[in-house]
C-alpha cells in the first residue's frame, strides 16, 4: 500500500477524533458546576456528578468509531458530505444543550432541545445501519445515555421551574 493511501485511511480518524475533541472541550467549557447547578433540587437517582466525565469520554470515542466505519462504507462523495452534515448537527445540538443547561441556566429550554439532539442520534442510528450496521451499533450506547439525560433534564426543570 503506498504512502498516499495509507494516510487517505488516517485522515477521516484524525479529522473525527479532532472534532470530538474540540466538542468536547467547548461542551465542557460551557459545564458550570458552580452554586447554581449545586443549589438545584436533583432527583434522587442522578448519578454522581464524576461519572459524566467518564460517559462522555466513552461516548465520543465509539462516535468517533462509528463515524469512520460510515464513511469509510460510504458509496460516494455525496454520502459522505451527508455523513459529515449529520455529525456536525448533532454535535451542534450538544453544545447547544450545554449553553441552554449551564450557561443560560435554562433547563426548561434544554429540555426542549434535548428533543432535537436525541432525534438527531435516532438520525444517525438509521444512516450509519445502511452504510455498515456495526457503526450504527455503536451509537446505541449514546442513545442510551441522551434517553437518561433527557430524562434527568424533564425533572430538574419540572423540580425547579419556572426558569428566567
Amino acid at each position: 500500500m503506498s504512502a498516499g493511501r495509507r494516510s487517505g485511511l488516517w485522515r477521516p480518524v484524525a479529522a473525527a477524533a479532532g472534532v470530538a475533541v474540540f466538542i468536547a472541550i467547548l461542551g465542557g467549557t460551557l459545564t458550570d458546576l458552580g452554586p447554581w447547578y449545586q443549589g438545584l433540587r436533583q432527583p434522587a437517582w442522578k448519578p454522581p456528578d464524576m461519572l459524566f466525565g467518564p460517559a462522555w469520554t466513552l461516548i465520543y470515542g465509539l462516535t468517533v468509531t462509528s463515524f469512520v466505519l460510515s464513511w469509510r462504507a460510504s458509496a460516494d462523495r455525496q454520502q459522505r458530505e451527508t455523513l459529515i452534515g449529520l455529525f456536525a448537527l448533532n454535535g451542534f445540538l450538544n453544545v447547544l444543550w450545554s449553553l441552554l443547561f449551564f450557561r443560560m441556566k435554562r433547563p426548561d429550554w434544554a429540555s426542549i432541545e434535548v428533543v432535537a439532539l436525541w432525534a438527531s442520534i435516532v438520525v444517525l442510528i438509521v444512516v450509519s445501519a445502511r452504510r455498515r450496521p456495526a457503526s450504527a451499533w455503536l451509537l446505541a450506547p449514546y442513545l442510551v445515555w441522551v434517553s437518561f439525560a433527557a430524562a434527568l433534564t424533564f425533572a430538574v426543570a419540572a423540580m425547579n421551574g419556572p426558569f428566567g
